[in-house]
């Protein structure tokens, strides 16, 4: 797979660096070799909770989620996509 991360505003912490490689590593198993997966991580409204955004395109489908952190965001997005990618596979 080819990953691209996008930080809006923010630098990645080596810590969510890591977090996000070890979920994709796990979500790589419903992937092709060359599909391409973007991830794009922003702040919204940094004066309110649930202000972490993340928007995750692979492979033709998308999911997007806010969250308290980037980390339940991104947990959230790749539920979404394994349902949508579980939906084609069934379809």
């Amino acid at each position: 797979m080819n990953l691209t991360i996008n930080a809006v505003n923010f630098e990645i912490a080596k810590q969510l660096e890591d977090f996000i490689d070890k979920k994709m590593n796990r979500f790589g198993r419903h992937l092709n070799a060359d599909d391409k997966v973007e991830i794009r991580m922003s702040v919204v409204k940094p004066q309110t909770n649930l202000n972490k955004e993340v928007k995750v395109r692979i492979a033709g489908l998308f999911a997007e989620k806010t969250a308290d952190t980037f980390e339940e965001a991104l947990d959230a997005c790749l539920n979404a996509l394994e349902s949508q990618l579980e939906r084609r596979k069934n379809a």
